[in-house]
């Protein structure tokens, strides 16, 4: 038997993802991503839409995370959009696919840190 794929959590699409605009409303956002994963009020308000692929090569193997992104919509205090980021993993570290940068510390990237952690095997390199 060939090696399965298995994607879990929101699927990123990036056409929907690139309609999100500085000044847009929370309800705008829910009707063009939909119910985000995980919501943190650590600052100002922020949505994640968490994705994952994973993938095994045989049926009783265990699988191991390939991919994943986190999809951040960061909003001021009156809940209208700031920012958008793509997260994912890039050379060991988180990486906005966006602007193409690495956060600079704060909470924020702990919390990036410790989304990307919980994925148990995950390896930034492939598996």
């Amino acid at each position: 038997m060939g090696g399965e794929t298995f994607q879990r959590g929101y699927i990123v699409d990036e056409r929907a993802v690139a309609q999100i605009k500085k000044g847009m409303t929370g309800e705008q956002v829910l009707t063009t991503l939909g119910t985000p994963s995980t919501v943190s009020t650590v600052g100002n308000k922020s949505w994640y839409y968490i994705s994952q692929t994973s993938s095994r090569r045989f049926q009783f193997m265990p699988e191991s995370v390939v991919d994943q992104r986190v999809t951040a919509v960061y909003f001021d205090n009156a809940l209208r959009v700031e920012r958008v980021a793509l997260y994912g993993i890039q050379d060991g570290k988180v990486f906005d696919f966006i602007t193409r940068t690495t956060p600079s510390g704060g909470q924020e990237t702990s919390f990036l840190t410790q989304l990307f952690r919980g994925t148990g095997a995950f390896n930034p390199f492939g598996a």
